[in-house]
């Protein structure tokens, strides 16, 4: 059986990290894929992935992206399920990541942003998931 899921994308905001109670750090974040085909009106479309990331790429993520960043996602889909507070079941559907690509520099980011915004920090290759 194949499970394999490569998107490339934008993050539709700033990844959020959490840490199980055993300590394990995980971060989900909205992936914006474009379409490769554009609607009768010309207009490109976009999808919305949910993401999520375990332990060290979590860590990764959170502290060097922010929404806006091009990444790659390299990973498997994954559905599960759960009853919400009111006892309803909610479906959910996620790319569980294995490997991430930053796929811009911080300099060609910043190039493209208006001034003012902030500046995201520097980190070296040792710190890369990958």
């Amino acid at each position: 059986m194949i499970n394999r899921v490569v998107l490339t994308g934008r993050l539709t905001a700033d990844p959020v990290l959490r840490y199980t109670p055993s300590g394990v750090a995980v971060t989900t974040f909205t992936l914006a894929v474009n379409r490769t085909f554009s609607v009768q009106s010309g207009k490109k479309e976009a999808d919305f992935v949910s993401v999520i990331a375990w332990r060290k790429i979590a860590e990764n993520i959170a502290n060097y992206l922010s929404k806006g960043n091009l990444i790659g996602v390299d990973g498997r889909l994954q559905t599960r399920s759960y009853e919400d507070n009111n006892g309803k079941r909610v479906f959910v559907t996620e790319v569980v990541s294995e490997h991430v690509c930053f796929l811009e520099t911080k300099k060609n980011r910043l190039a493209n942003e208006p001034q003012g915004s902030q500046d995201l920090p520097p980190f070296s290759d040792d710190n890369l998931p990958f």
